[in-house]
């Protein structure tokens, strides 16, 4: 085999991207969503809501495909949406943001991400910090810019860092340092010193903030608060969101990266031999979803609350230990109290039986760590309040 070959397979079955025997190894979302389909369970697994979003925004992707806006839109994306999210920045956070050097429009948060770490990373000796459990996407992208994977860990219940083990994981190795905030898979919103000791260790040792705030409006009874409105992070920070998560349009695929415009230029390096660009008629649309008023931004967050304490109710009901999520779709539950050993096993056996699919949080971990998670499960309750209940209801059958 050739050694570029070579190189890529070690490093994707590292990554958990291939199997050992060369298949391509699906993610837990596609394992688990087929699972739902094929069993008949209530999909509490995969983050996607199961109502449409605004009639405006809808509306707005219609008529722009009506009027013709369905070619390639500028590699940065449409001038519309740009000027919509530095109004948002300035609207909601305060933060300056120069529509032309300092915003790319993206497919999706993910794809933001992954250019920013392939833009941004150097290779082999680079180190990211990563808080685990992770969303999946990391590790991968983290293995494809070919940097190491540090992470720092967030343990149960309230799932936020202790500052003497970031400490001791952040070096001069470290190129940047990846905050998920509100996280994802855990609900945690971090608390002000967890960011003020980002951003001091980012100084420290020269690192840049990565932030992925994609649930930024689904807090609860807490504010979202960006690392770049901090004293001296914005000179460091690149910010990620997305209008997936706020507007119940996850399958738009329109996300964005805002920053210092050396930082940007250098992630539109790569972002340019990906998508290039994408979404044409959907770029306008989220432009209108972004200057909707405070009610509906607000609203967002009060009903996914309703949907958390509904999903909570049922999983305590259920004999389970809950952590309450102050942010994201997202809640974690603990099923050591019905005799569950191996989180993973649970959710393909007796948890599917029930008829309901959650997702192992060994799924968002390294292996090193694993066993610390091997009894809790991520639920989502992005879902309509009758399918919630529905699930409780199931949830309840459970054996204990």
């Amino acid at each position: 085999m050739h050694e570029t070959a070579g190189a890529w397979r070690r490093t994707a079955e590292g990554a958990g991207l291939l199997r050992t025997d060369g298949s391509v190894a699906s993610t837990i979302f596609a394992e688990m969503t087929a699972l739902a389909a094929r069993t008949g369970a209530i999909n509490l697994g995969q983050g996607f809501p199961d109502e449409d979003g605004p009639a405006e925004v809808l509306e707005a992707a219609r008529e722009a495909i009506a009027s013709g806006a369905n070619q390639y839109a500028p590699g940065v994306g449409v001038p519309e949406l740009r000027e919509a999210i530095c109004e948002h920045q300035r609207r909601f956070y305060g933060l300056r943001v120069d529509p032309d050097t300092e915003v790319i429009v993206t497919t999706g948060a993910t794809e933001a991400l992954a250019a920013a770490l392939l833009a941004l990373v150097d290779g082999p000796g680079d180190e990211v910090v990563v808080f685990e459990p992770y969303y999946d996407s990391y590790a991968a992208c983290v293995a494809l810019s070919g940097a190491t994977l540090r992470t720092v860990p967030l343990r149960w219940p309230d799932f936020q860092p202790d500052l003497d083990e970031l400490a001791a994981v952040v070096n001069d190795r470290t190129r940047i340092i990846l905050v998920n905030d509100p996280h994802n898979p855990t609900g945690a919103v971090f608390e002000r010193g967890v960011l003020d000791e980002i951003v001091r260790l980012a100084h420290a040792h020269d690192a840049i903030i990565l932030t992925d705030e994609v649930y930024e409006h689904l807090t609860f009874d807490v504010p979202h608060t960006p690392i770049a409105t901090l004293p001296g992070a914005a000179e460091r920070t690149l910010s990620i969101s997305s209008a997936g998560k706020t507007f119940r349009t996850t399958g738009w695929k329109v996300g964005w990266v805002t920053g210092p415009a050396e930082l940007i230029t250098a992630v539109l390096t790569v972002k340019q031999y990906l998508s290039y660009t994408s979404g044409s008629a959907f770029q306008p649309a989220v432009a209108v979803g972004l200057r909707l008023p405070d009610a509906f931004f607000a609203g967002i967050a009060a009903d996914m609350k309703h949907k958390r304490d509904i999903l909570g109710d049922g999983l305590r009901a259920a004999g389970f230990a809950v952590s309450e999520p102050r942010g994201s779709y997202f809640t974690v539950a603990d099923a050591a109290r019905l005799g569950v050993a191996d989180a993973e096993a649970f959710c393909q056996g007796e948890l599917a039986a029930a008829g309901v699919v959650g997702i192992p949080i060994t799924a968002f971990t390294t292996p090193e760590r694993r066993h610390e998670y091997a009894t809790l499960v991520r639920f989502a309750a992005c879902k309509r309040t009758d399918v919630l209940e529905a699930a409780a209801a199931r949830l309840a059958a459970l054996p204990r």
